[in-house]
């Protein structure tokens, strides 16, 4: 018999305090089973991503053509997300997410033929990244959902911290893997791995306990909940609207970091791509030492994520300011640390403010703006790199959330107060 649990039983902020471990969310099989799968999966699809983008541009010989497959791909999640978050909400989550997993694993082999047989060309990576990103845009609401049935409640905040550090992990471990295939046999063999991958979590949700998965229940009152219903959920709670502002506003900034770092490599430090390795590295160290810590956090909500973006504004703004390599991978280390707590923290405080029921399309408005964030953001921050110096693109990294940052404590605090005192007028 599954295990029961009603919308309203965990939905709230701000469980009892309990006695908390790194792994306790791996104590359950059917969570440990998906974790180890999509371990696999992330790292597959990140050195598909890494492949891809060096097949675009040997073929086109335009870095352009590599934004605009990066846009085709981003596109299906900016504009279908919330409605691939509503199909996780009505139907069972572990059949879509054998549907997508194998759609994915398909596209990644056709992708793979084409290459390997020398008949690709620009338009079918086109073709092909922007019907992955269709897919993407059902598969990732309803997995990020679907971590909602493996755990029970008491393991729901680590469960959801430990998920979000898994895609860390796989991109780690995926873009050094996909240079090696690159340098060693090419793109092609790089697609043809990423298809294998997806065997892993096929697998994984095959052999789950079904008895064992956790049942949501709707509430006996509940009525279907329209998505635009959804969108005026998320701006009537403050734990979810200034979490998700938050999030849209940090990765808007943030979200080429990479070329932020590229650029330091070759014209301030001019240490080359060694040097850019370098960088890269300690912000994967710093994100793998966030993720331990992440993992063992009990608490959550707003305050809290205000202070961990307040630290991650400071060490972007004091990373802009220090002018020895050393001293700024140091810096770096604690920046990638602090950026993994916040994306994790904000993750399972988003999704813990919300009843279950609803979490599919909740995870799509907020996949949404983090999606929409990142592609608006990215050409921004590059042309502040390119014009004005990396180093004016890092600092803007963290003053401008910063500012945000005060403009949301602010918010927060008044409604907080005003909350307090109509609950003494009208207790």
């Amino acid at each position: 018999m599954s295990i029961a649990r009603t919308a309203t039983d965990d939905h709230l902020p701000g469980a009892a305090p309990r006695r908390h471990r790194t792994f306790e969310s791996l104590r359950t099989f059917n969570f440990r089973v998906f974790a180890g799968a999509q371990v696999v999966s992330n790292t597959g699809s990140w050195v598909q991503r890494i492949a891809q983008d060096w097949l675009v541009l040997s073929i086109t010989g335009s870095a352009t053509a590599v934004g605009v497959t990066t846009a085709l791909q981003a596109a299906p999640t900016v504009l279908f997300g919330i409605a691939g978050g509503a199909l996780a909400d009505r139907f069972a989550k572990r059949t879509i997410l054998l549907a997508t997993q194998a759609g994915m694993g398909l596209t990644a082999a056709v992708l793979a033929a084409l290459t390997l047989t020398g008949h690709v060309a620009a338009w079918h990576v086109y073709l092909i990244a922007f019907v992955l990103g269709l897919i993407t845009a059902v598969d990732n609401p309803t997995r990020q959902a679907f971590v909602n049935e493996l755990v029970p409640a008491r393991q729901l905040r680590n469960a959801i911290s430990l998920n979000s550090t898994v895609f860390q992990l796989g991109a780690l471990v995926g873009p050094a893997v996909s240079g090696v295939l690159i340098g060693a046999v090419g793109p092609g063999w790089s697609f043809l791995a990423n298809s294998c991958s997806f065997a892993a979590p096929i697998a994984g949700l095959l052999v789950m306990r079904r008895h064992e998965m956790v049942r949501l229940l709707r509430p006996a009152t509940a009525s279907p909940v329209r998505t635009v219903e959804v969108l005026r959920l998320v701006r009537g709670r403050p734990q979810m609207l200034w979490t998700v502002v938050l999030v849209g506003t940090f990765t808007f900034f943030t979200s080429n970091l990479a070329v932020t770092l590229s650029v330091y490599a070759k014209s301030v430090f001019v240490s080359g791509a060694g040097g850019y390795g370098l960088l890269s590295s300690v912000v994967a160290i710093g994100s793998v030492a966030g993720a331990l810590v992440s993992a063992r956090r009990t608490g959550g909500g707003v305050r809290s994520l205000l202070a961990t973006g307040t630290v991650v504004a400071a060490l972007a703004m004091l990373a802009a300011l220090t002018p020895a390599q050393w001293a700024f991978g140091v810096v770096l280390a604690g920046l990638g640390a602090a950026t993994l707590l916040l994306v994790t923290a904000a993750n399972s405080t988003y999704q813990l403010s919300v009843e279950p029921h609803l979490r599919g399309r909740a995870m799509g408005v907020y996949l949404l703006v983090f999606t929409g964030s990142a592609a608006l953001g990215g050409p921004v921050i590059g042309a502040i790199d390119q014009h004005l110096g990396p180093q004016v693109g890092l600092f803007l990294a963290g003053a401008v959330p910063l500012v945000a940052i005060a403009a949301i404590a602010t918010r927060f605090v008044d409604a907080t107060a005003m909350r307090a005192r109509l609950r003494r007028l009208h207790p």
